[in-house]
């Protein structure tokens, strides 16, 4: 119940302590749900800056290629993989811009906690789309510069490689973690 008499009870997690402050989560931290979405959303950008760095840089050279001499002489094959490849490039900033874009447009209405929300969706089907984007670039390069039978593999096994880095092995520390009765932070 709220100190000041009425009938309403206190949101879970409240104490009057703390000023309601710990919000129900034993993570370690003293913050309020806006404290805690300020902290997040900056983690956010911070990681929002890597990707798209990478993705602005691929995006551009990818676009520039259409312009030269030799991709004219690709065949249909090749240069069906290019447009997939250009479109997912497209995908993927457009995604991992989106929450700069939802942060101007929401800014000042007090939703940062939803705000953190809808831009980390939309940072990992960015990073979904970019994984997708540098395994096409790959193939695509791959396949015009060797001619080889073994392309499909050696991208399958590069695959991997980011499938083990960007999920399995943080999904697996994170199991660990949870396994070990740690929260979340």
């Amino acid at each position: 119940m709220s100190s000041s008499g009425d009938a309403r009870p206190e949101p879970a997690g409240y104490d009057a302590r703390d000023g309601g402050r710990n919000d129900g989560r034993d993570d370690g931290r003293d913050e309020s749900p806006e404290e805690r979405a300020d902290r997040q959303w900056q983690d956010l950008v911070q990681e929002i800056r890597v990707a798209q760095t990478g993705v602005q840089i691929l995006f551009g050279f990818l676009l520039s290629v259409a312009f030269t001499t030799e991709f004219r002489r690709l065949p249909q094959t090749d240069t069906t993989i290019y447009v997939v490849t250009v479109v997912l490039a497209s995908l993927a900033t457009g995604a991992l811009i989106g929450p700069v874009a939802f942060h101007r447009l929401v800014w000042g209405r007090r939703i940062k906690p939803e705000t953190v929300v809808w831009a980390s969706r939309l940072t990992f089907i960015g990073i979904l789309l970019l994984l997708a984007t540098l395994t096409t670039a790959l193939f695509l390069v791959l396949r015009v510069t060797t001619h080889n039978a073994l392309v499909p593999w050696l991208v399958a096994g590069v695959l991997l490689w980011y499938l083990l880095c960007w999920f399995a092995l943080p999904l697996w520390v994170r199991g660990r973690r949870r396994g070990r009765g740690a929260g979340r932070r």
